[in-house]
C-alpha cells in the first residue's frame, strides 16, 4: 500500500529544493517526451496512411510492373510495361473480380485552364476507366461518371477532381465547360466530391479522362499502368490474387519456374509493411528516450547522495526518536519514486500534446498512446528504484549517534 505520510514527506522535500528538483525533473521529463512525442506521432501519421489506405478500398489489390516500396534495380527495368491491353485480356478471364481499373499517368503537375482562368502546374492527369471512381473510393458530386462507351470510343471527356472545379469555376457550375490540360481540349462531365491528401498529395486536384484518349495522345513507352482489382469480399481477396497471378504469368509470357515479372499487393499487405516501418521507427524513438532517461535516473542518484549528505542531522534525530532502518529506506525511495512519477507524467502529457500537434496538419482525431504511456510510468518507477536505492540505502544505514553530532 502507498504510505500517504512518506508522500507527503516526499512532496514537503520537494518543494523546499525547488530549483534541485525542477532540474532533476527536466531530465526525465525530457526521456519521457522523447518516447511519448515520437509513438505518438508516429502513431497519428499511422492512422492517417491507414484510413488513406482503407479509403481506396479494402477489399482490392493493385498489379504493377514494379514494386512500390522499391523501384530501382535491373530486374525492374528489364521488365516490360504493363499495359491496357494486359488489362484487358485479364478482364477476359478472371472470375473472381467485381471490378477491375486502370490508371495511365504520363505527366504531373500540369496546367488546367478555361478561358482566362488557369491553375497553377499543380494538376495531375490521369487515364482510366469507368471503374476507377468505385475502386479507389471516389465519389460524383456533380454530373456523371465516364461510362463504358466513353472509355471505348476514347472520347474528349473529364471528370475533374474538387479543387479543379473550385479554382477554374467558383461561380458557375463546371459539367459542359470545356477545360484544357497540358493543351489538350476536353468537355466536362462530372466533378468529383472532395477526398483530401492521400500520402501527402492533393487528391482533389487531379482530372480524369477515358485511358483509351490518354493511349492515343502519348507514346507506347509512356504507357505503363497500373491495375486495381476489386473482389466482392475480403474472403475472396486471396483467390482472386492467385487468380490474378497466374492469368498475368501466362498474359506476359513468364515461364515455369521463372519469378513473375509484375507485382500483385494487396492493401492489407500493403498495410502490415507500413505498421512494420512505423514500428520501427516508435522503437528507434523509444531507445532515444531509454537513453536520456537512464541518464536522468544518474542525475536522480546523484541528487539523492546530496539530500542524504545535507539530512544527516535529521536522519539520526529520526532514528532516535524511533525510526526502522527500513522507514528511512522506504522515506527517501518514496522521496526517488515521487519525483521520477511528477517528471514521468509531466513528459506524457508533452509529449501526447506534441505528438498530437501533427494530427492538426494531417486532420486525425486525438491520440493517446495507452501502452506506452503506461510503460513510461513502469519505466520511470523502475528507474528510480533503481537509482535511488543507493542514497536510501546509505541514508539507512547512518549510524544515529554520529548522525546526530554532523553539523
Amino acid at each position: 500500500m502507498v504510505n500517504l505520510e512518506f508522500v507527503r514527506l516526499a512532496w514537503d522535500v520537494i518543494r523546499s529544493h525547488k530549483l534541485r528538483s525542477m532540474l532533476t525533473l527536466l531530465g526525465i521529463v525530457i526521456g519521457v517526451f522523447a518516447i511519448i512525442v515520437a509513438v505518438t506521432a508516429v502513431q497519428v501519421v499511422e492512422t492517417r496512411l491507414v484510413n488513406a489506405v482503407e479509403s481506396f478500398g479494402a477489399t482490392t489489390f493493385t498489379i504493377t510492373r514494379m514494386d512500390g516500396f522499391s523501384q530501382s534495380g535491373s530486374r525492374y527495368r528489364a521488365r516490360r510495361s504493363l499495359t491496357y491491353d494486359d488489362m484487358l485480356r485479364y478482364v477476359e478471364r478472371a472470375t473472381l473480380p467485381s471490378a477491375v481499373s486502370p490508371t495511365m499517368q504520363v505527366y504531373r503537375e500540369l496546367e488546367a485552364r478555361y478561358e482566362d482562368r488557369k491553375t497553377e502546374n499543380v494538376v495531375t492527369k490521369l487515364g482510366v476507366n469507368e471503374s476507377w471512381i468505385s475502386t479507389n473510393g471516389f465519389d460524383i458530386a456533380q454530373g456523371r461518371n465516364m461510362t463504358e462507351l466513353d472509355v471505348e470510343l476514347g472520347r474528349d471527356v473529364a471528370v475533374i477532381g474538387h479543387d479543379v472545379g473550385d479554382r477554374l469555376f467558383p461561380n458557375i457550375n463546371p459539367v459542359g465547360k470545356p477545360i484544357f490540360v497540358r493543351g489538350e481540349r476536353y468537355q466536362i462531365i462530372g466533378v468529383m466530391a472532395k477526398k483530401g491528401d492521400v500520402f501527402g498529395e492533393n487528391m482533389d486536384l487531379i482530372t480524369l479522362v477515358p485511358i483509351t484518349n490518354m493511349i492515343q495522345t502519348y507514346s507506347a513507352a509512356q504507357r505503363d499502368i497500373q491495375i486495381k482489382v476489386e473482389t466482392r469480399s475480403m474472403d475472396t481477396i486471396e483467390e482472386a490474387m492467385e487468380e490474378a497471378i497466374g492469368i498475368f504469368r501466362v498474359i506476359r509470357d513468364v515461364e515455369p519456374g521463372q519469378e513473375n515479372n509484375f507485382e500483385i499487393q494487396s492493401s492489407e499487405a500493403f498495410l502490415d509493411r507500413l505498421t512494420g516501418f512505423t514500428g520501427q521507427v516508435k522503437l528507434g524513438g523509444a531507445v532515444v528516450g531509454l537513453i536520456t532517461l537512464l541518464s536522468a535516473g544518474i542525475g536522480v542518484m546523484n541528487i539523492m547522495l546530496v539530500s542524504v549528505a545535507e539530512r544527516t542531522k535529521e536522519i539520526g534525530v529520526r532514528k532516535a526518536v524511533g525510526a526502522r532502518r527500513r522507514d528511512v529506506l522506504s522515506q527517501f525511495l518514496y522521496e526517488a519514486i515521487f519525483l521520477c512519477q511528477i517528471g514521468g507524467l509531466t513528459g506524457i502529457l508533452v509529449g501526447v500534446l506534441g505528438g498530437n500537434a501533427v494530427g492538426y496538419f494531417f486532420d486525425v482525431s486525438f491520440v493517446f498512446p495507452w501502452n506506452w504511456a503506461i510503460g513510461a510510468v513502469l519505466g520511470v518507477t523502475l528507474i528510480a528504484m533503481a537509482f535511488g536505492v543507493y542514497p536510501a540505502y546509505k541514508a539507512a544505514s547512518l549510524d544515529p549517534i554520529e548522525s546526530l553530532r554532523h553539523e
